[in-house]
């Protein structure tokens, strides 16, 4: 059971203590060296940690009020360009549930002076980790764009900022309520896709402004009008009420000069004034009892605790990390480990600005009462609130949260990278450093500081949630809204903002400073620099392959087994799965709990999992203590504990997790499609590696070892690193730890991709699923390629078709229908066959139109209308420019580095790709989707209620087969 402990608003930046030495690897010193070493390694402490951290900025405020901080990262020629605005849903008036997020949408569809979406102009560029977002407190939007695109994007979001109402029309605005109303009703398709109504509805009073989801309401949705949109944005979008970060490869002084630019002449918007929000106490302990098409009872205990402002925030992290976070958490321990009652359980503090969540749940182990079940979790959550953490528990949880913060900050921008985490101190607590401030906090927390706020706060009146497995009882469609409040938008702007305002356009008119009548000119942008690859060989014959990375102080490893789903047939699957569960949880020398606490004192997480040709181990290690975490890593492969107690419990929830996905539209959709694409191929192997109950329940502790002594052995295996540390250093402590592992007499195996794939024959799979608010389709056909041919020219052609968001079938599907929340295709390839698929989620009632809409486009674009050339011009540009964005990180080098291994490319192969790119044309593009794309060979699988969809499949003159889930 390994999870992320979920830290508040901690971000970091790290000054990276490099061990990098460019010396020659000494194969005999390292042997010699090994042969007499006799060193215990400890891991190192705390405040060594602390002090890798530091993340410098600038800021400053334009005369308008936009406040800017500026991050130097000189590591790539990339920026982080991060805007947040102080607005969500919590801002949102009665009937209006939604709206925020809706008007995120509205903001990707196009400008006054950039009318285009914002997708054409980000791809164009170059740029990557795009989106935006939206919760209770805060809409962002952000993207990481190669340096010398940098005024064309400071353009796009001043524009946005200052220049779009003339943009926004009724089309628009009736085409992103339909993706916003899909994307809820996918939301509540999943199982527990209803959960997040019962959070709120029930820990927040009507009235409170964390009532209501930030999804909102279908009739509140139904009911947003254009001038919901104009007031919306006049009175929460002006610069005064945001913040811009950027980070990467920028100074100051030319930071000032752009911004100043670009948004100088915005006018300030009305000040606003944010609605008062309370942590509520329940009046009493508050029980309710639902339904959902899952495995097994799920409960819930759930508490109101302060949000991230709250100096009481950082130690409720580390009091829900120690109660359930750890994978040595005291819940695990008692529920999961000692007494095997439930198949999982969890805590997490979810905080926003002004309130927190804290919740605890546990999956009822089949067949155990969930009765024993909650009284053993409340006794738990009882003892914990009278003993308090340990400092051994505290320090663990410490040491956890801090690897995971350093590991994220490796990024300029994205979801968790410096530009967010800048942007969000500054935007909630006036302070861009407030996440070293926490840091400190963190570091200071004592186990009777911790003890004290747990028992504060989670000794109140408790809302305990039961999810029983059945039919739902109650949708999502009328959920989601139900606040009380100012009757609409214009009366909150009238009561709060536009007292000495005149709340009308000239608020926002711009002084004309900035020429936007054409888009900035890109400057020269330069090509990847991918890390060079150096290589060694242990003295037992292991590869190793190694690329230095230096810019945060950690070293990612995976060590790669030529095995996968292709190791296993349709009667042995669920062999590896249950074996690698198990390894999971302990070795030889350590069981479960003692094997989670070392990876917790060592900040290190070490991971296994494979896909359709290999089986991995991987570790995410600080630094500082790769040694020992190299020696945990190498105890976990070698010397797996396979105890029979730990393999009933991992049965347990293996069973489990099978029964979930007989349930999940997606893994229905997967486990179906690729039966009946590939055959009695390995590749038509479900992906999660789980076949029948019944080979689940026939495993033995032998079968396992089997496996193990077959595929797990070091002459199958290879060695990749990518980190702050150097070749010869890494080989030295690889040698050992894995130096005197050497390979059994026996032949080394070999994957067996014999079985024949069944000849296509078109037809639609209907797998019943009753009331289903979406159905998930799901086509595929296999092509005559191999994972080792040049893939580049047919991927790059099915981008144009189904491969990105401005690809064909999604601005069909999406853009212009509003029918999906997201639509696509893809060439996923493996060793030994390629594979064309297509996946889109639609609405019930669209099921057959989307189908046939998804038809027509593949046709039209293979027979008719191949690349155009504005779609010619986006793939090659956007594959260029892109490049330095996506190696950003280690552990994209990590998969590249694996990349060029496993499929035998050269070295540069990345650093070539964009001359590649650009020798591409259209005719070439299109004879590639001829030679393999053939629409009358997909087999589509349909998920949903046939009640519904199947008179809709009958219109199509498609063979249907209507089933029922199946293992």
């Amino acid at each position: 059971m390994k999870r992320i402990i979920s830290a508040s608003v901690i971000a970091l930046a790290v000054s990276a203590c490099s061990t990098y030495s460019q010396e020659p690897v000494d194969t005999a010193s390292i042997e010699a060296a090994v042969t007499e070493q006799a060193v215990s390694y400890e891991p190192a402490p705390l405040s060594q940690l602390v002090a890798e951290v530091d993340i410098p900025y600038d800021k400053f405020v334009l005369d308008n009020g936009l406040t800017v901080v500026v991050h130097e990262d000189r590591k790539a020629p990339l920026v982080g360009v991060s805007v947040w605005y102080d607005v969500g849903s919590k801002h949102e008036p009665k009937g209006k549930t939604g709206f925020a997020h809706l008007f995120e949408h509205l903001m990707f569809n196009g400008t006054e002076n950039a009318p285009e979406d914002w997708f054409e102009y980000i791809q164009q560029m170059g740029g990557t980790d795009v989106n935006g977002t939206t919760n209770p407190d805060r809409t962002n939007y952000f993207q990481t764009v190669p340096t010398g695109a940098l005024d064309r994007v400071l353009m796009l979001e001043s524009d946005r900022m200052g220049h779009l109402l003339d943009a926004v029309t009724q089309e628009k605005l009736d085409n992103q309520r339909g993706v916003v109303q899909n994307e809820k009703r996918q939301g509540d398709n999943n199982p527990f896709g209803l959960l997040r109504y019962e959070i709120f509805e029930n820990l927040f009073p009507k009235g409170h402004r964390y009532h209501h989801s930030t999804i909102g309401s279908m009739g509140d949705l139904d009911a947003a009008t254009m001038d919901d949109v104009r007031n919306w944005f006049i009175d929460h979008y002006g610069p005064n009420n945001a913040v811009l970060v950027l980070a990467g490869d920028i100074d100051t002084a030319t930071a000032r000069e752009k911004v100043q630019k670009w948004f100088g002449d915005i006018e300030r918007g009305p000040e606003v004034v944010h609605p008062a929000v309370d942590v509520p106490t329940l009046a009493e302990e508050k029980t309710k009892v639902t339904t959902d098409q899952i495995s097994t009872t799920r409960l819930y205990r759930m508490w109101t605790v302060p949000g991230s402002n709250s100096a009481e925030s950082v130690p409720m992290n580390l009091a829900s990390a120690v109660l359930g976070g750890l994978s040595s958490s005291r819940l695990d321990n008692s529920l999961v480990r000692e007494d095997p009652v439930a198949v999982s359980v969890s805590t997490f503090n979810y905080t926003l600005e002004d309130a927190g969540i804290f919740v605890v749940q546990a999956d009822v182990k089949p067949g155990v009462d969930p009765d024993q079940v909650a009284t053993k979790l409340d006794a738990q959550i009882a003892d914990f609130l009278a003993t308090g953490p340990t400092e051994d528990e505290l320090q663990r949880a410490k040491v956890s949260t801090m690897a995971g913060v350093i590991r994220g900050l490796e990024s300029v921008g994205g979801f968790g990278g410096k530009a967010p985490q800048l942007a969000s101190g500054e935007l909630f607590a006036n302070d861009p450093g407030y996440v070293e401030r926490q840091l400190d906090q963190m570091a200071a927390a004592t186990p009777e500081q911790v003890h004290a706020l747990a028992r504060k706060w989670l000794s109140r009146p408790v809302f305990n949630l039961v999810f029983n497995p059945g039919e739902r009882t109650e949708g999502g469609e009328d959920r989601g809204g139900a606040v009380t409040g100012p009757d609409s938008i214009e009366d909150i702007a009238q009561a709060n903002y536009c007292a000495e305002e005149t709340c009308d356009l000239s608020q926002i008119a711009t002084q004309a400073q900035a020429d936007r009548d054409t888009l900035p000119e890109l400057q020269p942008l330069q090509g990847l620099d991918f890390p060079d690859i150096e290589r060694a060989t242990l003295s037992n014959g292991m590869e190793v392959y190694f690329a230095h990375r230096d810019a945060v102080p950690t070293v990612s490893v995976r060590v790669e087994f030529d095995a996968g789903r292709a190791a296993e047939t349709a009667e042995t699957l669920g062999t590896q799965r249950l074996l690698l569960s198990t390894m999971g949880e302990g070795t030889e020398r350590l069981d479960a709990t003692d094997y989670a606490i070392a990876q917790e004192r060592l900040g290190a997480n070490i991971f296994n999992g494979f896909d359709a040709d290999y089986t991995n181990f991987s570790l995410a290690a600080l630094a500082p203590n790769l040694a020992p975490s190299l020696e945990l890593l190498a105890e976990t492969i070698r010397q797996p504990g396979l105890r029979a107690n730990v393999i009933e419990r991992e049965r347990a929830q293996l069973l489990n997790a099978l029964s979930s996905e007989l349930k999940n539209p997606n893994s229905i959709a997967d486990r179906t499609g690729r039966r009946a694409i590939f055959g009695p191929h390995p590749y038509g192997l479900p992906t999660s590696g789980l076949g029948s109950a019944a080979r689940l329940e026939a495993l033995t502790e032998a079968d396992l070892r089997a496996f193990h002594a077959t595929w797990l052995r070091p002459d199958n295996a290879r060695i990749f690193v990518v980190g702050d540390t150097s070749l010869a250093e890494v080989t030295r402590l690889l040698e050992a730890s894995f130096g005197d592992w050497q390979a059994p007499a026996t032949a080394k195996p070999e994957r067996n991709y014999s079985a024949a794939i069944p000849e296509p024959r078109q037809r639609i799979i209907l797998v019943n699923r009753p009331n289903s608010p979406q159905s998930v389709i799901y086509g595929g056909q296999v092509l005559g390629l191999t994972g080792r041919d040049d893939l580049i020219p047919l991927i790059a052609s099915n981008e144009a078709l189904g491969g990105g968001f401005l690809a064909r079938i999604n601005m069909n599907l999406r853009e212009e229908k509003g029918w999906s929340y997201g639509a696509g295709s893809q060439i996923a390839s493996g060793l030994d066959r390629v594979f064309y698929g297509v996946r889109a989620p639609v609405q019930s009632d669209r099921t057959g139109d989307s189908i046939s809409e998804i038809r027509r486009e593949i046709n039209d674009f293979v027979d008719a209308r191949g690349v155009q050339p504005n779609e010619l011009e986006r793939i090659v540009n956007s594959n260029m420019r892109e490049l330095p964005g996506q190696f950003e990180t280690a552990g994209d080098v990590l998969g590249g580095l694996v990349n060029i291994v496993r499929y035998d490319r050269p070295d540069d192969y990345y650093e070539t790709l964009a001359s590649r790119y650009n020798t591409l044309t259209a005719s070439q593009l299109d004879l590639e989707a001829r030679r393999n794309i053939n629409e009358g060979d997909i087999v589509y699988i349909v998920v949903g209620d046939a009640e519904v969809v199947a008179p809709q499949l009958d219109t199509l003159g498609l063979e249907v087969e209507v089933i029922e889930p199946q293992e």
